[in-house]
């Protein structure tokens, strides 16, 4: 008349499965969650007073949503039997007898005294076990990595070994649902009734295991990152450069740990919250900033005041600028013209024309200018 009666047993089992169910995520996920059961909705509410329908059996011609951002697989006695990555709402098919329902139109006999069969066999139950997990396709986020002792690796711009202590975080996504459940989400994750796969889980030993992974894998992506060419091999870029330094943490980890082809996880963005380099490395990094301050215009320019403190030291010491060239003096001014004089690119006009722009700048006088003149042309 519309209604079935909840019987016991077997046969009771048997019919309360004719009903359609429907599938949705379940409530109140976090961000970090990967994995998560289908949960019906169907033997809650819009069911009447049909509560007796078998754990475990997705029945024909219920309904399932996919929303965006998540692909959902269906399992089997722990086989995959289905897979969707589109968001939608599906109609559940299946060829097992634990599935058929006469609602779905396979016919009393088909759906009810087949299955009735079936179940006699293993005591009243159904004969299979039927699940749908949803998987996250979204970028999942706060996932830390950390080291608590120096980590040492090849760097070319310093030509040498480098050594520090780093921390932050980073983004992956599951780029495979298949490979994810196949070959990396354990056993307990993929039963009926199990607790979410969340990458935040405290007694989740799987992604302790991807912490360990990304430490260890640290040092080759910061020696990757540094002796890249298109990188300027500078590692002051490398806490601005999320996607950059990313790609060369993901290459490291894939690697040694063929997290994208064998678990079906990438990295996608990183945030360095902190390096603390160790002692030696400080202290080259300080003497590559003065030679960086020494390098190109800002020499040319040390040099010139160089020369005009010289010019100006041996002026005061020798009794004024016509001294500096004589005794002692002529030594010192032949030490600070020799810069000028043993730089065969230039030639003495290039040379007077530096020393012209000194003489403008008030680096040196008119005397010294006159004198340095003379001793460049020969006079």
């Amino acid at each position: 008349m519309g209604f079935i009666k909840a019987f016991t047993g077997a046969i009771g089992g048997t019919f309360a499965d004719q009903w359609k169910d429907y599938f949705v995520p379940k409530s109140e996920l976090s961000s970090t969650a990967a994995i998560f059961q289908a949960v019906s909705k169907g033997r809650d509410a819009g069911r009447g007073s049909n509560t007796r329908g078998s754990e475990n059996v997705i029945t024909n011609g219920s309904k399932i949503v996919v929303p965006e951002g998540t692909a959902l697989i269906t399992m089997q006695d722990g086989a995959i039997t289905g897979f969707i990555a589109e968001p939608g709402g599906y109609e559940f098919k299946s060829d097992d007898v634990n599935s058929k329902s006469f609602f779905a139109g396979d016919g009393i006999i088909a759906s009810t005294i087949n299955t009735s069969w079936e179940r006699f066999k293993f005591g009243g139950v159904p004969a299979a076990q039927q699940t749908a997990f949803y998987v996250n396709l979204k970028e999942i986020p706060n996932n830390k990595f950390g080291t608590q002792a120096e980590i040492y690796w090849d760097d070319a711009f310093f030509g040498t070994q480098v050594g520090a202590i780093t921390r932050g975080t980073y983004t992956l996504k599951i780029t495979d649902p298949i490979l994810f459940v196949k070959n990396f989400v354990p056993a307990k994750y993929l039963q009926p009734g199990a607790p979410t796969f969340d990458f935040q889980d405290g007694d989740n030993d799987a992604s302790e295991q991807l912490f360990s992974e990304v430490v260890s894998s640290l040092a080759p992506a910061f020696s990757i990152y540094t002796n890249d060419p298109s990188k300027g091999n500078r590692m002051a870029k490398i806490q601005q450069d999320q996607v950059g330094f990313a790609k060369s943490l993901s290459e490291a980890v894939e690697e040694s740990y063929q997290w994208k082809t064998d678990r079906g996880l990438e990295i996608v963005k990183t945030a360095i919250l902190a390096i603390e380099y160790d002692e030696d490395t400080k202290k080259l990094m300080s003497d590559v900033k003065k030679a960086d301050a020494l390098s190109g215009g800002r020499g040319d320019a040390f040099l010139k005041q160089s020369v005009a403190r010289g010019i100006e030291g041996a002026g005061e010491n020798g009794g004024g600028a016509n001294m500096a060239f004589m005794g002692m003096g002529v030594n010192a001014a032949g030490g600070i013209l020799g810069a000028f004089n043993g730089d065969n690119s230039k030639n003495p006009k290039e040379q007077l024309a530096e020393m012209k722009k000194m003489l403008d700048d008030g680096l040196i006088t008119q005397e010294d200018y006159d004198a340095l003149k003379k001793k460049l042309l020969g006079l």
